[in-house]
């Protein structure tokens, strides 16, 4: 498709217009609050698929998404996790249906060129140690809050 075939739609998805409901600021800000115990159920591929999508795409400055995501489900790679947590940390992990781990990728900005085409960014970080770990944390971070 063409620019001038997508411009209406870009318009419809870029319409900053719309407020977003009180019920979702409640539900994301004002009410939202650590979780500590999970239904005994396990999450479907497809919900951990929808939350990766919405995550993943999430903005974050010059596109750079450096976040990586590795979703844990069962017990024998759970239990790999338990050496690394703190005190009450273990049970909720072996609780859960899933546990994610958000990392970031340390090369992020050698996808810029096709995440950002906007302008080579890449000089921006080559070489430079300091803006990689500033920009992937906290992009990453971002991200894994989305």
């Amino acid at each position: 498709m063409n620019r001038l075939t997508l411009s209406p739609l870009l318009r419809y998805l870029t319409d900053m217009s719309t407020a977003v409901t009180n019920e979702a600021l409640r539900s994301l800000f004002t009410e939202a609050r650590t979780h500590h115990h999970w239904l005994p159920r396990p999450i479907s591929k497809d919900t951990l698929v929808g939350i990766y999508d919405l995550a993943k795409w999430g903005p974050t400055s010059l596109n750079s998404l450096p976040a990586r995501f590795v979703f844990i489900q069962s017990d024998s790679e759970k239990e790999k996790l338990y050496p690394a947590l703190m005190g009450a940390n273990s049970e909720q992990v072996r609780a859960a249906p899933v546990t994610v781990i958000i990392a970031f990728d340390e090369k992020f900005y050698d996808h810029l060129p096709k995440l950002f085409p906007a302008f080579d960014a890449r000089p921006m970080f080559v070489g430079n140690p300091a803006a990689i770990d500033a920009t992937a944390l906290r992009n990453g971070s971002l991200q894994g809050a989305y």
